[in-house]
């Protein structure tokens, strides 16, 4: 009799002891589920991404351990922004984040006021509409400006040292990207007597079109506006550049790194980063509209001495001498 009593409270026991854990993982809350919405692909992205992931590592959060990462690739299309913001919200996710893109955080924006959203911007996101001011957002956003549109003038006049005589400027422009379209007024504010030759392109043949009318035109150089587009199609870009010898300056660094001339702009990789940091911010209890912008202080000067070579021209020492990087 005892030995029997003995053995139904060790086995009530052991139900008490598996069942305890069950019960306590059903009331933990749930994993938070962050909306990553971008102007690429998962294939281009990766390094990106890897920012992004290492921004909210600095707060301790790790993609599949205590958070994770719904992605939505709109793949050069602007247009989807909408339907795959919209597609986020109905997810139900804790934050949205458009690290690369206003118009992808404005299409957030008209989705969901509730749901926090960091951005990153190359426009000035109070005139976007994305923020009420700089210093207090207000609302349901936050994010990163990368400054793109505001470093036009220093890369026309980078362009104007690395080539004095460069008087006809073709202009490749995005026309489905709101943010590049701004650039080009900025551009012809910034020629300086220059003439810009503007090209809307929205494809790949229709930049094999755009520097075959450039040789027909006699441009002298060209200025590639900011984008994902043509990010996507920067080997394309310095190839046909090459092909026609003509110095093109770009707004990353990810274009001399695959053979084009010159790049100014910010270190994106580290705005993507910082984006991660203020998502992880809102994670721990932050209110979105209480993170003041963060406006991004790391610029980069790229030049391709071998492409310079190549197209015959001279980098003037001061050039060289500003560079962060000098690719030989």
């Amino acid at each position: 009799m005892f030995d029997m009593r003995r053995r139904e409270f060790i086995t009530l026991l052991g139900g008490v002891a598996v069942a305890w854990p069950l019960g306590a993982r059903g009331q933990q809350p749930a994993m938070p589920v962050i909306g990553f919405l971008d102007a690429g692909s998962a294939a281009e992205r990766v390094p990106q991404v890897a920012a992004f992931r290492k921004g909210l590592a600095e707060a301790g959060y790790e993609d599949g351990r205590n958070v994770a990462l719904e992605f939505r690739w709109a793949e050069g299309q602007y247009g989807r922004f909408g339907e795959l913001a919209a597609d986020l919200v109905r997810r139900g996710v804790s934050v949205i984040a458009t690290p690369g893109s206003g118009t992808a955080a404005l299409a957030a924006k008209t989705s969901t006021t509730t749901i926090p959203i960091v951005f990153g911007s190359g426009g000035d996101p109070v005139k976007e509409g994305l923020v009420a001011s700089l210093n207090r957002p207000g609302g349901n956003v936050t994010g990163v400006n990368f400054f793109t549109v505001e470093l036009v003038a220093k890369r026309m006049q980078l362009l104007r040292d690395l080539v004095p005589a460069a008087n006809r400027v073709a202009m490749l422009v995005n026309p489905t990207d709101p943010e590049g379209s701004r650039t080009l007024h900025y551009v012809e504010a910034a020629a300086g007597g220059q003439q810009i030759l503007a090209h809307n392109v929205t494809s790949g043949r229709d930049i094999d079109a755009a520097f075959g009318s450039m040789a027909r035109e006699k441009a002298d150089a060209v200025f590639v506006a900011p984008g994902t587009f043509f990010n996507t199609r920067r080997v394309q870009l310095a190839i046909l550049a090459a092909r026609h010898a003509l110095p093109a300056i770009y707004p990353v660094r990810a274009y001399p790194e695959v053979g084009g001339l010159i790049s100014y702009g910010t270190d994106i990789l580290d705005a993507f980063r910082q984006v991660g940091v203020y998502t992880a911010r809102i994670l721990k209890g932050a209110k979105p509209g209480d993170l003041p912008i963060v406006q991004s202080t790391k610029f980069e000067l790229v030049i391709n001495l071998n492409t310079a070579r190549a197209l015959g021209l001279m980098v003037p020492d001061k050039l060289l001498a500003t560079a962060d990087e000098v690719i030989e």
